[in-house]
């Protein structure tokens, strides 16, 4: 089976935007500490506090399962509920999925800062654009820049800890300006951000962007903070959680050296959770599979580290430190 990469609504721009003409050959990693062919491993979670039922997939994968990463969707309803969790557990490591847009049909949600602050960013109903484009379309980087840090003021006020940022179905990363905003901002609040320059480049679209990514990457860099070598996802398009796995198990044989993020949406869905997406059987499958032990075997079979990015922040100051 192939290697699957993240779809296009939800970050190819994202997927592999590496190994264009120059890349370094010292991986992210190597510069972090770890050893030239140490294949370092995030398994991230997104979309905690989108619903009782990410939160509920979230917290099962951290405890029983293999998630060492996960973010918060700040807009949405049942934040409280996982930040909840997080203050009884502050090793989590958690970012905020930076989310500009609403998708879904009979769920949605409007900008933190306000609509009257952000009129860009919303839509004739009152709540964020359901797509990409229409943010795109629609809003200013400054818009856009108020809403990040909207989103970053209401999980500071409510004590939740920031260990990075990323970007709900990759938004930021389709404008320029709009990825500058998300880089600069991390730089100065010293918060990692979600940013790779790795690989592998599988399509127009991402040959297109590699070079506005790497160099952002190399801002990130040079700001101080870590990046990462490669982004992907693991899973099957499958709600099949045995062809999941096995699409994962393939996926971590074949990791290259470096650090890698996988990103995830493990969710328990309960009786409302299909009101809200279509999507509950393949997230539940990808839950499964996070708390597979044939998965926990290759992994220690394979040799590959589990990291976080508190750990990644870690050795980036460290890196500072000696330089």
């Amino acid at each position: 089976m192939a290697r699957t990469t993240i779809c296009l609504c939800a970050v190819a721009v994202l997927g592999a935007v590496m190994a264009a003409p120059g890349y370094a050959q010292q991986t992210y990693g190597e510069r972090l500490g770890w050893g030239p062919e140490d294949r370092i491993l995030i398994f991230h979670n997104d979309d905690a506090g989108m619903s009782h039922e990410s939160n509920l997939g979230t917290i099962e994968g951290f405890e029983d399962g293999l998630l060492t990463s996960v973010s918060t969707m700040m807009p949405c309803s049942w934040v409280p509920e996982f930040n909840a969790y997080l203050r009884e557990n502050p090793h989590i490591c958690n970012g905020l999925h930076l989310t500009l847009t609403s998708e879904w049909r009979g769920y949605r949600w409007a900008p933190v800062a306000g609509r009257d602050a952000v009129p860009g960013l919303v839509d004739s109903e009152g709540y964020m654009h359901r797509r990409v484009q229409d943010v795109i379309a629609n809003a200013t980087p400054d818009e856009v820049e108020t809403e990040i840090r909207a989103q970053i003021a209401l999980a500071e006020k409510m004590g939740m800890p920031i260990t990075h940022l990323d970007s709900h179905m990759g938004t930021l990363f389709y404008s320029p300006a709009f990825l500058e905003r998300y880089v600069n901002i991390g730089i100065e609040k010293q918060i990692p951000v979600m940013i790779m320059s790795g690989y592998n480049v599988e399509n127009e679209l991402q040959r297109a962007i590699a070079p506005m990514v790497q160099r952002a990457a190399q801002r990130a860099w040079e700001g101080g903070l870590p990046v990462l070598d490669d982004l992907m996802t693991s899973t099957a398009d499958t709600s099949d959680p045995q062809v999941m796995t096995e699409a994962l198990i393939e996926n971590l044989r074949n990791l290259k050296p470096g650090i890698t993020m996988i990103i995830l949406h493990a969710t328990r869905p309960g009786e409302n959770f299909g009101a809200i997406s279509g999507s509950g059987g393949k997230r539940e499958a990808e839950l499964e599979m996070v708390l597979s032990d044939k998965v926990r075997e290759v992994i220690e079979e394979e040799g590959i580290i589990l990291t976080t990015f508190r750990e990644l922040m870690e050795r980036r100051q460290q890196v500072a430190a000696s330089e």
